[in-house]
């Protein structure tokens, strides 16, 4: 497996508060739905309608997974009228993302060819 390179890493050693926050950011970013919705936001903002097609889950079903991501501080949204649009608080959410589908497509590739 390739490891990025050093000046990736993270600047200095992370406290216990540091790793438990990340840890959370992670178990939001392990279920399915949650990333597939992470990752349709990174092209830009969403209302819940956009959102919904783009993962394919039921509507209410994504309002309470948009809403575990809002409280978790990771989307911000903003009124469009009767409309709550969604957006990516920052880019280093997007690029981690990013790096975790990086990571599914190097082990997919990775997999030994079966006839």
């Amino acid at each position: 497996m390739h490891l990025s390179t050093a000046h990736d890493a993270h600047p200095r050693t992370p406290g216990e508060e540091q790793f438990a926050l990340a840890a959370e950011i992670l178990a939001l970013l392990g279920d399915r739905t949650r990333l597939t919705l992470l990752h349709a936001l990174a092209g830009g903002e969403a209302d819940v309608t956009t959102l919904t097609e783009a993962c394919g889950a039921a509507r209410p079903a994504v309002s309470q997974h948009l809403a575990r991501l809002r409280l978790a501080g990771l989307v911000n949204t903003r009124k469009d009228g009767r409309r709550v649009i969604y957006t990516l608080r920052d880019g280093h959410l997007r690029r981690l993302v990013d790096e975790a589908l990086n990571v599914a497509d190097h082990r997919l590739s990775d997999r030994p060819v079966h006839d």
